[in-house]
C-alpha cells in the first residue's frame, strides 16, 4: 500500500483523512434522503431548489443538492419514491431482525427514527427511541444539524443511561446514515446491541408513527419559537406521550404499563430490578429503569 500511496502522490495519513470525510458525507447524505421524503409528503410539489433553501444543509451546496435530489428520484414526485432507499453510495445494511419476532419483554426491541421540525425557515432534527414492547420513549435528542454526534448518539446514550439493557437488545431503524455510522456502530457494539434495519419506512412503522404524534399532537400546539424552547417543549411532549393511554396497551399508558410489568416481575420472583433514577437527564424525568 505504501507503494500505491507514493504512486498517486499522497501520504497514508492524507488518504485516510479524505476517506473519513467521504464516509461521513455518505452517512449524512443517506439521512438527508429521509428528511427530503418527509418534507415531500407534506409539500408534494416542492422542487429541489425550494427544498435546498428550506433544509439548508451546511455541507452540501445548492447545485450538488439539486443533482442529489434528481439522482434519487425527486425530479417528479412519485409514490414509489417514498419507499425507495438507494444503496448506490455503498452504505451499510443490517438485516431486519424483527421479521417474525414475538415481543415478550421490555428492552427486547428499541425502534428509532429521525424527523425534522421547522421553526420559521430554520430546520431542527428530532430523534426518538421507543421500547417496542411498552411503547415507552426511552431516549431522544433535539439537534441543529444531522450530525451523528448530535442526533442518534445522544438519544441512545440517554436511553442506555436509564435502561441499562442486557446484551442482545435489538435496535431497529430505517436506512438513515446516522444509524450505521462508525461512531454509532461502535456504541451499539460496545453495549452488545444488535443492529437491525428495514429496507423501507413501512418496515419501521412504530417509529414513524411516534414522529407524527410528537410533532402534530404536541409540538404543533406548544408552538416553540426558538431552539431552546424546542428542547424544552420536546421534553414536555415526551413526558406527556409516555403518560398517554395507548390503544395497543389496552388503554393503559406506557408509564403505567411499565409499572405493571415491573410489579409482575417482582411477583414472579424474577431478578430484582433497580429503582428509578432520581435525577433528570436533558429534561426527561422518571424513565423506568430495567
Amino acid at each position: 500500500m505504501n507503494a500505491l500511496y507514493r504512486a498517486i502522490g499522497i501520504t497514508k495519513q492524507a488518504f485516510h483523512k479524505r476517506l473519513n470525510r467521504y464516509l461521513h458525507g455518505m452517512d449524512e447524505a443517506q439521512q438527508l434522503l429521509t428528511v427530503i421524503r418527509q418534507i415531500r409528503k407534506e409539500h408534494p410539489e416542492m422542487g429541489a431548489r425550494e427544498l435546498y433553501f428550506m433544509i439548508k444543509p451546511t455541507w452540501m451546496g445548492r447545485d450538488k443538492f439539486e443533482a442529489f435530489c434528481l439522482e434519487n428520484g425527486f425530479r417528479v414526485l412519485q409514490k414509489r419514491s417514498f419507499i425507495k432507499t438507494t444503496n448506490s453510495l455503498g452504505v451499510t445494511r443490517f438485516p431486519n431482525l424483527l421479521l417474525g419476532i414475538e415481543l415478550t419483554r421490555v428492552n427486547q426491541v428499541w425502534v428509532s427514527d429521525i424527523t425534522y421540525y421547522a421553526i420559521g425557515e430554520r430546520f431542527y432534527y428530532l430523534t426518538f427511541i421507543m421500547d417496542l414492547f411498552s411503547r415507552y420513549v426511552v431516549g431522544y435528542s433535539v439537534a441543529e444539524n444531522l450530525a451523528t454526534e448530535n442526533t442518534t448518539i445522544p438519544a441512545l446514550k440517554m436511553a442506555l443511561r436509564y435502561r441499562r439493557p442486557e446484551p442482545g437488545l435489538i435496535f431497529h431503524s430505517d436506512g438513515g446514515g446516522q444509524y450505521y455510522s462508525n461512531a454509532f456502530k461502535n456504541l451499539t457494539r460496545s453495549k452488545g446491541i444488535k443492529n437491525s434495519m428495514g429496507t423501507t419506512p413501512y418496515e419501521n412503522p412504530n417509529a414513524e408513527r411516534i414522529n407524527g404524534t410528537i410533532k402534530n399532537s404536541y409540538l404543533r400546539h406548544y408552538d416553540p419559537r426558538t431552539y431552546t424552547d424546542l428542547v424544552k417543549q420536546t421534553a414536555r411532549a415526551v413526558r406527556n406521550y409516555n403518560d398517554r393511554p395507548h390503544a395497543s396497551l389496552k388503554r393503559v399508558s406506557p408509564t403505567e404499563f411499565e409499572k405493571m410489568y415491573k410489579k409482575m416481575l417482582k411477583c414472579a420472583q424474577v431478578r430484582p430490578l433497580s429503582e428509578e433514577p432520581q435525577n433528570e437527564y436533558n429534561g426527561l424525568a422518571h424513565i423506568p429503569t430495567f
